[in-house]
């Protein structure tokens, strides 16, 4: 374990297998939903905003220009598969499914496939879209912090974390 995680005040969880970032360059299990980024197969300004509430199920697919998914309409579209997929690579399928409270693949184990034919069987309504921009903006904050120049003084944003020890 390396000195910045030992001394880091969150617990850093190591990816549960690498994954490639150009499909989908953002994704997390945060407030009680399954949510991320995932960038266009046809536009490479165009990317979408995916999200699966955990428990019901209910989706949401729009542009980061708030324009609906096209393939989103009464199932769920390549975008949300592809979230799902790359949701098990980042977390594992055991934490996945747990998350979002599906009962996935009992005889061998769950994986990306029958987690989202678990959540599909249920016809799950298509959800508000409101969380998009929220999901949005925390994915370009991460996405500035790739722009910073390494350095090993503090970042003024992230003050708010508690000091773990006396600076000598």
């Amino acid at each position: 374990m390396s000195e910045w995680e030992r001394s880091s005040t969150t617990r850093v969880v190591a990816p549960a297998r690498p994954r490639k970032l150009a499909k989908v360059p953002f994704v997390e299990l945060a407030d009680g939903r399954l949510q991320g980024v995932v960038s266009s197969g046809s536009d490479i300004a165009r990317v979408y905003v995916s999200s699966v509430v955990a428990g019901s199920y209910a989706f949401a697919c729009s542009t980061n220009n708030n324009r609906p998914c096209g393939g989103a309409r009464g199932a769920y579209c390549n975008h949300i598969r592809a979230l799902i997929n790359e949701a098990v690579l980042q977390y594992g399928p055991e934490r996945v499914a747990r998350y979002l409270r599906v009962e996935a693949g009992a005889d061998e184990g769950p994986s990306a496939q029958s987690i989202a034919d678990g959540m599909s069987s249920t016809r799950p309504p298509q959800g508000d879209a409101a969380a998009a921009a929220p999901v949005f903006s925390r994915f370009l904050r991460h996405l500035s912090y790739l722009e910073l120049a390494p350095v090993t003084t503090p970042l003024p944003e992230m003050q708010w974390f508690p000091p773990t020890r006396a600076v000598a």
